[in-house]
C-alpha cells in the first residue's frame, strides 16, 4: 500500500510551528495547544494507512488537528466550540473564502451547509474589509493565501516577530467581528 510520500520523522520540524500558531489562536492556552498537537500527531500515526495523497501533507495534519480542536471544545461544552465545529464546515464552492487551508469533508455536501459556506465567506471578506489595510493585507497573505512568512517578511520589510503579532491582532479582530456578525 503506498504511502503517498508521507513522513511522520519530519512532523515535528515542518510542521509544529505551523500547528501551534494554528491552534493557540483558538485555544488561547500553551499547554492544551500542545497536547493538541501532540494528539493531532498521534492520530496522524495511526491513520497513515488513509493518508491517500489527495491533499498535502500539511493540510491533512491540520484537519485532523481541527477535529482535535472540535473534540476538546465538546468536551468543555463552550460556545467558542460550538462556533469551531460552525467554522470547520468546507463546501466545494470555489470562492476560497476560508481563514485557514479549505479540508475536503466527505461527508459535507448537503444545501444547507453550502448556503452556510456561502454566507461565511461573504462574512469573512465583510470582516477582511474592516481590518487596517496592512493588517488585512498581511492576513489574507498568510491565512488565506498561505505565504510562506519568509516571503510576507521579505516583500513587505517586516520581521517575523511583527508578522506574528499583525497575524494575530488580524485573527482576534476577525473572530470577533464573525461572531457578532455571522454566529
Amino acid at each position: 500500500m503506498p504511502n503517498h510520500d508521507i513522513n511522520p520523522n519530519n512532523w515535528v520540524k515542518l510542521y509544529s510551528d505551523y500547528l501551534y500558531n494554528y491552534t493557540i489562536t483558538r485555544v488561547s492556552n500553551h499547554e492544551i495547544s500542545q497536547d493538541l498537537i501532540s494528539e493531532t500527531f498521534m492520530a496522524g500515526l495511526k491513520s497513515m494507512k488513509n493518508f491517500k495523497g489527495e491533499a498535502s501533507e500539511r493540510t491533512w495534519l491540520i484537519s485532523i488537528l481541527k477535529r482535535k480542536i472540535i473534540d476538546h471544545y465538546r468536551k468543555i461544552n463552550s460556545n467558542k466550540g460550538k462556533a469551531e465545529v460552525r467554522m470547520n464546515l468546507t463546501s466545494e464552492d470555489s470562492e476560497g473564502n476560508w481563514l485557514e487551508e479549505r479540508v475536503l469533508d466527505p461527508f459535507d455536501g448537503n444545501a444547507e451547509s453550502t448556503m452556510e459556506n456561502t454566507e461565511l465567506g461573504r462574512a469573512i471578506q465583510n470582516c477582511l474589509s474592516k481590518l487596517p489595510a496592512k493588517q488585512a493585507n498581511i492576513f489574507e497573505m498568510k491565512t488565506i493565501l498561505n505565504y510562506e512568512t519568509e516571503t510576507i517578511c521579505n516583500e513587505l520589510n517586516i520581521t517575523a516577530s511583527n508578522l506574528w503579532v499583525i497575524v494575530h491582532r488580524a485573527r482576534t479582530a476577525m473572530a470577533n467581528c464573525l461572531e457578532k456578525n455571522w454566529f
